[in-house]
């Protein structure tokens, strides 16, 4: 009985910890190889459809990502230019954000969004 009512109070504890915000994280890298703002902007987008993301051009050097899981959505810009690029937090749903902190997965998406980027860009190379 005690150890049902223990691990029943780990599991609360481990869902608890799980929901907790996180401070926010913007991302950012370096593009490997040379390449235009065309193939940059390609390589955004392919990176993007790859996890899920919905990627709009947004003009020359602005791209926007959106990502839909579940009842949740991040949307964020990717300004870049032919050497760099960075991912800017600009409105979520369902995300718990409050000014600095938000749910612990955007932070996750974003960091695999960032890595998808760069190797997107040495696929090309």
């Amino acid at each position: 009985m005690i150890q049902r009512r223990l691990m029943a109070f780990g599991a609360i504890l481990a869902l608890a910890a799980c929901a907790r915000p996180a401070p926010l994280q913007e991302g950012s890298g370096e593009f490997v190889g040379r390449g235009t703002l065309t193939q940059r902007a390609a390589e955004i987008r392919r990176a993007g459809a790859g996890l899920g993301w919905v990627m709009q051009d947004q003009g020359p050097g602005l791209m926007r990502g959106t990502l839909n899981v579940r009842s949740h959505q991040a949307v964020v810009d990717i300004p870049y230019d032919t050497r760099r690029f960075s991912i800017r937090y600009v409105t979520s749903t369902n995300l718990d954000y409050t000014g600095g902190t938000i749910h612990r997965n955007y932070n996750n998406w974003v960091r695999n969004l960032q890595n998808a980027i760069v190797v997107q860009s040495g696929a090309q190379s």
